[in-house]
């Protein structure tokens, strides 16, 4: 009999175990193998859900962004031969915008049951909180780095927005979110709406929605925070 996949979402940041839903500790408590993006970080959460002096028993299997295909497919082996496995992303949920989606991917071509945990997801939190169009969306992951190629980018998305009457949304790593908010400013019509979200679920949260004109009177410094951006022309 093969193992299951389980999709177990973590709190963005530092946020209370309390944004997630109690049952999924208890849902998880019999499993001992991990695929986790981060050792450190993942072994300090579940010492929090308790798992706490049970750590040093407990099998964990890397898997992020330097993650080969074949890399997945030697840990879907242990879901292969009968063991139950926990999926946990760095924060939010498993294998969205996140490198979990190639072990999901293979456990289903494996034939692998798969089942999703409900917990914090930043994009969907942002969108719900923008006032922006929720019928029709895109998630558009990161941005090119360079700025040539991100100011184009940009100008792409806002069209598709105006288009498509579809809201926009992407990620930036958090030493770059001012960068981001410059070039939005710079290349986006007066009239395009600009929802930036920062440090979602936190104590710290910042959450609002304005046009780019109104940005550029108004203008604030992000910094380095968890941030979700979303466009609509």
């Amino acid at each position: 009999m093969k193992g299951k996949l389980y999709l177990v979402p973590s709190p963005l940041g530092s946020a209370p175990q309390e944004v997630i839903p109690e049952y999924v500790f208890g849902q998880i408590s019999h499993i001992t193998h991990f695929a986790v993006e981060e050792l450190r970080t993942a072994r300090r959460y579940l010492s929090s859900i308790g798992f706490r002096g049970k750590i040093d028993g407990l099998h964990f299997y890397e898997i992020n962004e330097h993650t080969t295909f074949a890399d997945s497919e030697q840990i879907v082996k242990v879901l292969l031969q009968g063991e139950d496995m926990a999926l946990i992303s760095e924060a939010g949920l498993p294998a969205v915008a996140d490198p979990g989606a190639n072990l999901v991917d293979l456990a289903h071509r494996h034939d692998i049951d798969v089942i999703p945990f409900v917990g914090p997801s930043s994009l969907m939190m942002a969108l719900m909180s923008s006032g922006m169009n929720g019928q029709s969306f895109a998630f558009n992951g990161y941005l090119p780095v360079k700025p040539h190629e991100r100011k184009p980018r940009i100008k792409e998305l806002e069209k598709r927005s105006r288009n498509g009457r579809q809201s926009q949304i992407f990620i930036e790593t958090p030493y770059r979110n001012d960068a981001m908010l410059n070039d939005i400013l710079e290349v986006c019509d007066a009239s395009t709406r600009v929802c930036i979200a920062a440090d979602i679920t936190l104590p710290s949260a910042y959450i609002k929605t304005r046009t780019v004109e109104q940005w550029r009177k108004n203008k604030i410094t992000i910094g380095k925070r968890p941030c979700v951006f979303i466009l609509m022309a």
